[in-house]
């Protein structure tokens, strides 16, 4: 006689053992892909850090120094150009020119000025002094100089000009979004051609 009992167990034994292998296979797919998912992220989420950090020490590092700074007056008893001798602080990157803005900011003016020509109308001119390059596009090394001319008179819409005790505020922000503000203020007397601002 079959003993009918411990073959209806064994059934249910196997039964529960691949109800138990299908639950298994199922975490694993499930914890496979929430890995994946994991990776991913946490991949964008590195680079995304990668470059934002990047930006932020570029913004930091990347300096320029303003060395001289004076103002061209013809004989008058007005500043009609100003010239800026710049060079980059020790650390940075090749601060590109062309790339570069001015926003100048004065009593009666507020204009951002680009790369151009100094006498053209929103720009500024570039001249590289001693061993720099003679256009004075880049700043590469801290021995460069560079120097920054604005035309005050035919650069700014307006008559804008700096007269005896007038002040005037220059941003420089490079390629990078680092900026460096300098203040120029007109002495009360001109002794020539040329003062230092």
């Amino acid at each position: 006689m079959v003993n009918t009992q411990n073959s209806n167990s064994e059934n249910d034994r196997g039964q529960v053992g691949i109800g138990t292998l299908i639950v298994f296979i199922a975490m694993v797919l499930v914890a496979a892909i929430a890995a994946g998912v994991l990776i991913n992220t946490a991949g964008s989420l590195q680079s995304q850090a990668s470059d934002t950090g990047t930006e932020t020490q570029q913004a930091v590092a990347n300096q320029i120094e303003v060395v001289h700074a004076y103002g061209d007056t013809d004989g008058e008893d007005t500043v009609n150009d100003l010239h800026l001798v710049v060079k980059k602080s020790a650390g940075s990157d090749v601060i590109d020119m062309e790339s570069m803005t001015l926003q100048y900011t004065s009593e009666s003016t507020a204009e951002t000025l680009e790369y151009g020509d100094a006498d053209g109308d929103g720009e500024f001119g570039t001249a590289g002094l001693a061993d720099t390059e003679e256009d004075g596009t880049a700043l590469t090394d801290t021995s460069d100089r560079i120097e920054i001319s604005i035309g005050i008179t035919g650069t700014f819409d307006g008559d804008e000009e700096l007269n005896s005790g007038d002040s005037a505020t220059i941003e420089l922000v490079d390629q990078s979004g680092a900026k460096f503000s300098y203040g120029v203020t007109v002495p009360a007397t001109f002794g020539g051609d040329v003062v230092e601002v």
